[in-house]
């Protein structure tokens, strides 16, 4: 089933299934989801095993380690990212492989610091190809 939350739906007439749509999440409308929503991150959209979410951490994070593999990709702002006990900056624009299990948070990150992330495939992840 495919959720939308806060995503502009465009129809795909090329689509078998009906439910099936292209759809587009603004990074503006998104923080404000974030915003009303008082939390650190907000699930934006899901279809089969994709959720779509943006994170925004505050002080700490506090992240633990998730049963999927995911990808982020830094939305606004900068930090620091540790995985498994390597660090490495990053910024706007840069994008983040994480495997299902690896310990993994952001640290040192600026004020504006907000990231999409991306949870897909099986729990345990998909241990590559």
């Amino acid at each position: 089933m495919t959720r939308y939350d806060g995503a502009t739906h465009m129809g795909n007439p090329h689509a078998p299934d009906p439910e099936y749509t292209t759809m587009k999440l603004g990074l503006n409308e998104s923080l404000a989801r974030l915003d009303e929503a008082g939390t650190l991150f907000t699930t934006l959209f899901r279809h089969g095993t994709l959720d779509v979410e943006l994170y925004r951490p505050r002080v700490e994070d506090k992240q633990k380690p998730h049963t999927r593999d995911e990808v982020y990709v830094i939305a606004t702002g900068t930090s620091h990212f540790v995985v498994d006990g390597r660090e490495c900056a990053v910024a706007a624009g840069d994008v983040l492989f994480v495997p299902a299990h690896a310990d993994h948070r952001f640290t040192g990150f600026s004020g504006d610091f907000s990231t999409w992330v991306f949870f897909y495939g099986p729990e345990g992840g998909e241990r590559g190809a």
